[in-house]
């Protein structure tokens, strides 16, 4: 009996779809430093971190956290389970200091070895990745461009294709936007450059109007030297999900980066070579660590829905820290190999 039901599980471990690696993996320990003691002493401050955890694609291990906060726990929101770091000082507290570290081990996911059909498929089973967000219509302007974009594409692979070319042709990275952007899509649409949740923002809505469900990624780059300061290293990529296959991972925001940090062009080789790879691939210097969009913390902060969670973020009574100014919010964040 035994015997069988060994086996049953191996034929049903051999029917679940698999990551492709390509065998690169980038591994390394981040420490992400944070102090609060310069904010109003006579409030309660409370911080919440995108916490990391082990998939397919890292393992994360190693983790420690210290402080000398009032109160702290792993918590994860109610919609999209996504890990939090919570710590809360009281009112009098001198002194806010928190420390994370964790050591990860990040594989390159390559999955291009697409099925010749697509199944039947029930969108109703991925209702949460085809819906709006406050952002992100998909009605409307979105709608329009999404059926333009993917007219007499008839499979949600080839759906998704023609949005990802359409992203790399027609958007464009621009430096000037603060942080990774806010994913503004009806903005980016009138003006189609920014950063990569922007990027990832538009691809995503036009995914979803044209339904093909999608989502993004939030979390972090890991450096390429011994020791590199990271704190403003955030990234944002995305995937879509492909019926009988899984969820294939996209990256054209790093198109678009690469083509300004070369100059290249669209025609060009090391263009072309980016799309190709970006389709259906991440490289492995990167670290998830939170997906969803319109989050409500665990515990719930002060005012409305957070648009993403790829920053830390902290709240002095209700008032909410700019977490894309780390100097005045005080956080560092280290990688070292």
């Amino acid at each position: 009996m035994r015997a069988m039901w060994s086996l049953l599980v191996a034929v049903a471990l051999l029917a679940l779809p698999v990551r492709v690696w390509a065998g690169r993996q980038s591994s390394g320990t981040i420490t992400m430093e944070f102090d609060l003691s310069g904010h109003d002493p006579g409030q309660v401050a409370q911080l919440w971190i995108p916490y990391p955890f082990s998939d397919r694609d890292q393992l994360v291990t190693k983790v420690k956290v210290s402080g000398d906060y009032a109160d702290s726990a792993v918590y994860s929101d109610q919609v999209y389970s996504t890990p939090i770091l919570y710590a809360r000082w009281d009112r009098g507290a001198k002194s806010r200091r928190l420390t994370l570290s964790f050591h990860v081990v990040r594989q390159e996911v390559v999955r291009r070895d697409f099925p010749a059909r697509e199944p039947a498929w029930d969108p109703a089973d991925y209702a949460r990745y085809l819906g709006p967000t406050s952002r992100g219509p998909i009605d409307g302007r979105v709608k329009v461009l999404a059926d333009r974009i993917t007219r007499w594409r008839t499979t949600v692979l080839g759906k998704a294709k023609a949005i990802y070319d359409w992203i790399c042709e027609n958007m464009y990275r621009d430096p000037k936007t603060r942080g990774c952007g806010p994913g503004d899509v009806c903005s980016l649409l009138a003006k189609p450059g920014g950063k990569c949740t922007d990027i990832h923002s538009v691809f995503v809505a036009l995914c979803r109007a044209a339904g093909v469900p999608a989502r993004e990624i939030f979390g972090i780059r890991l450096g390429k030297k011994a020791q590199v300061d990271i704190t403003r290293s955030q990234h944002c990529w995305a995937e879509f999900y492909l019926p009988g296959y899984g969820w294939v991972p996209v990256d054209p925001a790093d198109v678009l980066k690469m083509m300004l940090k070369e100059k290249l062009k669209l025609g060009d080789a090391r263009t072309k070579a980016y799309r190709k790879y970006f389709w259906g691939a991440w490289d492995p210097y990167r670290v998830k660590l939170a997906v969803g969009r319109d989050l409500v913390l665990n515990p719930p902060q002060h005012g409305a829905p957070l648009n993403t969670f790829g920053y830390p973020y902290a709240q002095i009574g209700t008032k909410t820290l700019d977490w894309l100014d780390p100097a005045t919010f005080k956080y560092k964040f280290t990688y070292r190999q």
